[in-house]
């Protein structure tokens, strides 16, 4: 996705090296329209640099720091160096996804008619609203076309912006487990545990999956897999609270224990 205007400073860009010499390496920065940069030799690597294409070569796809911007010069200064690995891969993950991004938003504009001018004002209104597009169908995955006609979209585009995130996107999912003991003295004890353990399992949402499996007597495990970290605690909660104040309304007993399995 190709980018209007100048990188600020500190932000992070993907690169493709086109020339090095003694003093450095010229790039073209491939979110800005192959805007040209430059990496001084100073810049390429910690410590002493003896030869600078042991660290980088024409061709190369990079990650730099932007130093400094002076768009009436067009000049930009970039540092190898001040990038981590983590940085690297995290920046060079958003790039990817900004690819399939541009993919999307071209075909959602073929598709609702929108000439390339609205497409430039809705790619600009997400960069606006999120830093990128690729947010855009995030948002709309998980929120719906009104995640995006809140900020402006119209109504036939935010929809078919929905349909391709859900088409393309796998919604997050967490999934945590918890453990309960749960005994019965009653001659129909069993009966009761087993009631229990279903009301535990019961459906609690299109998007939230409750397993209940048995560890071993009296011991039981419960699994949510669910959007969130907030809904899944939730959901596990109270699929344990279920279960354990059945079991204890026929006068055996419950215990719920979080994220292992408790000590015999």
């Amino acid at each position: 996705m190709e980018r209007s205007g100048w990188p600020d400073e500190s932000d992070f860009v993907v690169c493709s090296v086109i020339k090095v010499t003694d003093f450095g390496a010229f790039v073209a920065l491939d979110e800005y329209g192959g805007k040209e940069g430059l990496i001084h030799i100073s810049e390429v690597a910690s410590g002493w640099v003896k030869y600078i294409r042991d660290h980088v070569r024409e061709g190369q796809k990079i990650v730099c720091k932007v130093l400094f911007v002076d768009p009436a010069k067009q000049h930009i200064d970039l540092s190898l160096k001040d990038v981590n690995e983590h940085q690297r891969r995290e920046k060079i993950q958003e790039w990817k996804n900004e690819q399939k991004a541009d993919k999307w938003i071209h075909y959602v504009a073929e598709s609702t008619k929108t000439e390339k001018e609205g497409l430039d004002k809705l790619i600009n209104l997400f960069y606006d609203k999120y830093g990128n597009v690729y947010s855009a169908f995030e948002k709309a995955m998980l929120g719906g076309d009104s995640a995006l006609t809140k900020i402006g979209v119209s109504e036939d585009i935010a929809k078919m912006i929905t349909q391709v995130a859900n088409d393309n996107l796998k919604k997050p999912q967490v999934d945590i487990s918890g453990y309960i003991n749960l005994t019965c003295p009653n001659p129909d004890g069993i009966e009761v545990i087993r009631k229990a353990l279903i009301k535990a399992d019961e459906e609690v949402g299109d998007d939230i999956k409750v397993d209940v499996s048995y560890v071993g007597a009296p011991r039981y495990r419960i699994r949510v897999i669910a959007p969130d970290y907030k809904k899944a605690e939730s959901v596990l909660k109270k699929s344990s609270e279920s279960a354990i104040k059945i079991v204890q309304k026929a006068g055996g007993t419950g215990e719920f224990f979080r994220n292992k399995e408790p000590k015999t």
